[in-house]
């Protein structure tokens, strides 16, 4: 049996369209490409290509079911985590308390597995903010301990407990949304966070005037703002009712949610690289830069967006 039949029509149609948007910017750069072959477009070619990837990747973890999509959002936690790591300066006698920070990825997503909210949700923002400055006081170092428990903490709530969300909404009951299910929640948010950086980027680039935070994100303007809200919050009011329980009203109150949320969590990064004095947080997806420059966003919409629909269906 095709696993994919098991899905729900909707959100067969859904990954169709994304599969054929990835169609059409391939074509849209072969045809660049012979209009203007002395042109380098090798960028371009790298981010649709990882987008090829990093697609088919997800569509391949549906398809296994909704294990696989856990442990492949549980995977992305630590190429994040690991990531954070990597750029930000932390101290020798930290290692092990680091050792506890990764420990949290297959004790939290364990918890999403077995659907137990109670314990997800107060599990590293209560349970591990007390235990790490725990961790931290037995090495007896006292200096640098602030910077240390909070840049653990802080790197473990941004790229875990963040992210997490995004996978427990596989968890959520699949009778209260028989439209999507699980996978057209995920689709719905993973979808909309992306559009909306797009938006929020041609938006920019067309109207833009107007610096928000010049010394941040210099690329940020109140029209690229203002247009990716407008876009982004049409967007989730049209695929509302295709993918989600939600109405059109909640809908447009999702899409607005998730584009304003997205923006500050695509500054929030901007500020941590500006502060590190870097461009990119890695180089581990070409064309995009690091895991953390894709996933800058996702790590506001997605808990935003659970909790949204978690109070008003679930």
């Amino acid at each position: 049996m095709n696993a994919f039949q098991q899905f729900p029509r909707n959100t067969i149609y859904a990954m169709t369209a994304v599969a054929g948007l990835l169609v059409v910017a391939t074509a849209v750069y072969a045809a660049l490409r012979l209009v203007d072959p002395n042109r380098d477009r090798r960028e371009l070619w790298l981010r649709i290509r990882s987008w090829w990837i990093m697609v088919g990747a997800l569509f391949v973890a549906f398809a296994l079911e909704r294990t696989a999509t856990i442990v492949f959002v549980a995977l992305l936690s630590y190429l994040a985590l690991k990531e954070f790591f990597s750029i930000v300066p932390t101290r020798q006698v930290d290692r092990r308390a680091i050792l506890w920070a990764y420990l949290t990825i297959p004790l939290q997503y364990y918890w999403v597995g077995i659907a137990w909210y109670g314990m997800f949700i107060i599990f590293i923002p209560v349970f591990m903010f007390l235990l790490i400055p725990v961790r931290l006081l037995i090495t007896g170092v006292s200096a640098g301990f602030i910077r240390s428990a909070g840049t653990l903490h802080w790197g473990v709530m941004l790229t875990v407990f963040a992210l997490s969300h995004v996978a427990y909404l596989m968890a959520l009951p699949e009778a209260v949304n028989p439209a999507g299910g699980g996978i057209g929640l995920m689709l719905y948010l993973l979808f909309l966070t992306q559009f909306n950086d797009v938006a929020q980027y041609v938006w920019g680039k067309s109207l833009g005037r107007h610096k928000i935070a010049p010394h941040i994100s210099p690329g940020k303007t109140l029209e690229g703002l203002a247009g990716g809200v407008a876009t982004t919050t049409a967007a989730g009011a049209l695929l509302a009712a295709w993918l989600t329980p939600l109405s059109v009203p909640q809908g447009l109150l999702a899409g607005m949610l998730i584009s304003i949320a997205g923006f500050f969590g695509d500054l929030t990064m901007s500020a941590v690289k500006r502060d590190l004095h870097i461009k990119d947080t890695g180089q581990l997806i070409p064309g995009h830069g690091g895991i953390l420059d894709r996933l800058d966003s996702l790590t506001f919409t997605a808990p935003l967006f659970f909790h949204f629909v978690y109070y008003l269906h679930y």
